[in-house]
C-alpha cells in the first residue's frame, strides 16, 4: 500500500548506512525475503512485477524495520455499529 515503508540499517565498516525502500505510488507494496544469505526489499505492483529491487549481504544488515501504514479498520469506520444487519445488539 502507498505509504508502506522498510529501513535497512547495514554495517560498512567502521560506520552504519540506513537505506528506504517506499512504496511510492497506489496500489504498490514493499517485500522482503532473505534467500541464500542475501535480505532483498522490493517495490511491488499489484499484478506482482517488480519494480525496484535493493539487496543486501544478510551478515552485513544490522537491522529490518518494516512500518506499515496505518489501514482504517473497518469496524472502526463512522456509522458502523459491528453487529450483522438485522440482529437487534440489545438482545
Amino acid at each position: 500500500m502507498k505509504g508502506d515503508r522498510v529501513e535497512i540499517v547495514v554495517d560498512a565498516g567502521d560506520t552504519t548506512r540506513t537505506y528506504e525502500v517506499v512504496a511510492s505510488r497506489a496500489g504498490r507494496r514493499v517485500e522482503t525475503a532473505v534467500r541464500r544469505g542475501v535480505v532483498e526489499v522490493s517495490e511491488v505492483t499489484r499484478n506482482g512485477s517488480v519494480v525496484r529491487t535493493a539487496r543486501f549481504m544478510a551478515n552485513r544488515v544490522l537491522a529490518l524495520v518494516e512500518q506499515p501504514v496505518p489501514r482504517e479498520d473497518s469496524s472502526e469506520r463512522p456509522g458502523r455499529t459491528g453487529h450483522p444487519v438485522g440482529e437487534d445488539p440489545e438482545s
